[in-house]
């Protein structure tokens, strides 16, 4: 009986480290698949990121700021147009008040970003700071055209947000020891990030049930950049289409719980 025993507690044991080993196993391939699909939705970042980076690596190595000092900022700042500014802004000695100013005006813009995903970010644990210093127009794009659903769109948001961020950081370097060796004309090659945006919204166009929110958002960013210009349009077209489709939302949804009532 106690040999039976013995053998019938190593077949449990046996049976239980099989399923782990297989949770283990699917647990490995869902995560392969994660990253698959994040990467491949990354790759127009990629393609924009790399230039426009590498651009801005020439353009510190011509102000005096070596390879290094590119990574540093990439890693610690990361706010892509502004970056651009940044280097201007080091070159002539400005000061930090107005380094700040002129960041938190250019990249002012991301706290209304930030609003759609409250909910995402909140649900990502630690990955939650990451995700909040990492959003930048481009993966706000690519999150917004996201159909998973659940751990899963967390998961692509996550990496579409680490690789991005990779590209940016490989590209200054790149930018900035080839600005050593070769000079270069990247004239024109931010178009890049412009085509990817319209794109996207022709994706999401296509995809969306109401076309009133892309609207309204043509509507104010057209009228704002009449009006202030083309330097200063955006945060107000922003606040316009924010606040205009808070009460558009909050005017559905007085309809919807009077739908409920009736």
């Amino acid at each position: 009986m106690a040999v039976v025993g013995v053998i019938a507690s190593c077949d449990t044991k046996y049976h239980e480290v099989q399923f782990v080993q297989k949770k283990i196993k699917m647990s490995g391939n869902r995560n392969r698949e994660i990253i698959k699909q994040a990467f491949v939705k990354s790759i127009p970042i990629m393609c924009s990121y790399l230039f426009v980076s590498m651009a801005y690596g020439i353009m510190m190595e011509e102000a005096g700021f070596h390879w290094y000092y590119s990574l540093l900022v990439s890693l610690t700042v990361y706010t892509g147009a502004f970056q651009l500014v940044f280097v201007t802004l080091l070159s002539s000695g400005a000061s930090f008040l107005t380094i700040a100013l002129t960041a938190f005006l250019m990249n002012s813009r991301q706290s209304f970003y930030a609003l759609t995903f409250v909910d995402e970010f909140a649900k990502m644990g630690k990955r939650k700071l990451y995700m909040i210093h990492t959003m930048t127009d481009e993966t706000y794009a690519v999150n917004c055209s996201l159909t998973e659903k659940g751990e899963k769109r967390r998961g692509i948001m996550f990496f579409v947000a680490l690789f991005s961020r990779c590209y940016w950081m490989i590209g200054a370097v790149l930018g900035g020891v080839l600005g050593q060796l070769l000079p270069f004309d990247m004239e024109g090659i931010d178009f890049c990030m412009t085509a990817l945006f319209v794109i996207i919204f022709i994706d999401q166009w296509e995809k969306a049930k109401s076309h009133f929110p892309a609207l309204i958002g043509l509507v104010a960013g057209v009228t704002c950049l009449l009006i202030v210009g083309p330097d200063y349009f955006l945060l107000p077209s922003l606040i316009i289409t924010s606040a205009v489709l808070m009460l558009w939302n909050c005017r559905k949804e007085r309809g919807g719980d009077a739908d409920d009532i009736a």
